[in-house]
């Protein structure tokens, strides 16, 4: 959709400078105009090779989460001490080091001057301000609460940050330490391997079953390493495949959540971040249809997505949403219960707070004991690889030594 940029003069005569998406001008002038703003100029777009190249977050990568929370939190800090919103984001505007992001604030702040509300001016970033967020700014304007809000919803992102990082830092150390696997096993078997075989050739001896498998992996791995990288490319690419489509990703995540012991830490972490998200949008005033829509969204999970889309079906027909979930795959009976409970007593989003709070201490315990197990699993693991490669290539000149000693 083409940008026009415009210049109005607001009810104090001050003029204002800004930017709008629309088909027309004559859309433009219309939603100027019903903001009762009085039209200095409107610019239509340019086109060809006068039209501006436009670098997303002037080369830097879109905020992440830490950094819109931070906004967050410093914003509703401005906003409940008093200061004007346009005088908060100006005073944000100064402090933001992510140029992208200070451009973004810039443009709020412009748009906010117009007129146009918070909610509006943000969902023009959806890279940044994701749904949820848009539709909780907007029950904060409604509701007169914007501060309290805001501070929700830094709290809420905060504690997603120490989600992801406990998570990330759980898988961190098994990943590290099964690459640096493959490459000491490459390194050997390519290596290593070849000149010990050499060797035991030209001394003809007898080969046990072990050493034989050694020699002819690393023989396929001297002459194939191509074909492999050729291949765990085009597995890559089948599951990306796979997972664009409706039912292998129903599928895929649904291994997902039934594995060994990463199938556990997944399942409880979708808990929590459910009932965090959705505790958080009920507690702000959205309905509860909408706000499980928003919640399906955020879930990274198709089998969550379907559990949360058929509790929005049964609640639309005026059934309890609980019903719903005792027949999922994802919720165990004591979160049923709960929410139960809170459905009956008019407390779901207290219910879900506490849910969200339980998984998160379930979520650090699963973590713990996580690495906990891994650490000397991977050990051995990498152990018995090296000591399966050295036996391989010694038991035969032990018994080489043996016939030569006799």
């Amino acid at each position: 959709m083409p940008v026009f940029e415009y210049r109005v003069r607001d009810r104090s005569g001050k003029v204002l400078k800004s930017q709008m998406e629309a088909e027309t001008a004559a859309q433009v002038r219309d939603t100027l105009r019903a903001k009762n703003l009085m039209i200095v100029e409107i610019k239509a777009p340019k086109s060809g090779l006068n039209a501006d190249v436009k670098i997303p977050f002037l080369g830097d990568r879109p905020p992440n989460l830490k950094q819109v929370s931070v906004f967050s939190k410093q914003l509703a800090t401005l906003i409940n001490a008093g200061v004007p919103l346009v005088q908060s984001l100006a005073i944000l505007q100064g402090q933001i080091e992510h140029k992208g992001f200070q451009v973004i604030v810039r443009a709020l702040r412009t748009d906010i001057e117009a007129g146009t509300p918070l909610s509006e001016a943000i969902a023009k970033y959806p890279k940044v301000f994701n749904r949820l967020y848009i539709n909780l700014v907007r029950a904060g304007e409604t509701s007169g609460t914007l501060d309290s809000v805001l501070e929700r919803i830094a709290g809420f992102q905060e504690k997603e940050l120490a989600l992801r990082g406990k998570i990330k830092s759980a898988l961190t150390y098994p990943v590290v330490v099964l690459v640096f696997a493959i490459l000491i096993t490459y390194f050997l078997l390519t290596t290593i391997v070849p000149q010990f075989a050499n060797i035991l050739t030209q001394l003809n001896a007898p080969l046990p079953t072990i050493t034989k498998v050694l020699m002819a992996t690393s023989e396929f791995l001297q002459h194939s390493s191509l074909l492999i990288v050729v291949f765990v490319a085009v597995l890559s690419f089948v599951y990306r495949w796979l997972y664009k489509l409706p039912k292998g990703r129903l599928i895929i995540d649904d291994i997902k959540l039934k594995l060994p012991v990463f199938g556990n830490l997944a399942r409880k972490s979708a808990i929590s971040s459910f009932a965090r998200t959705f505790g958080l949008l009920i507690s702000s005033g959205v309905n509860i249809i909408e706000a499980l829509e928003i919640t399906k969204g955020t879930a990274d999970n198709a089998i969550v997505e379907d559990t949360i889309e058929n509790a929005k079906n049964v609640v639309m027909v005026g059934e309890q949403m609980s019903s719903s979930l005792a027949t999922s795959k994802v919720f165990p009976a004591m979160v049923v219960s709960m929410i139960a409970i809170g459905e009956e007593t008019g407390s779901l989003d207290s219910m879900l707070g506490k849910v969200g709070d339980f998984y998160d201490r379930e979520v650090d315990e699963a973590v713990d004991s996580m690495t906990a197990a891994i650490e000397p699993l991977m050990i051995v693991f990498l152990g018995g690889i090296v000591g399966t490669i050295v036996a391989g290539m010694f038991l035969p000149m032990f018994s080489i030594i043996g016939t030569l000693s006799q």
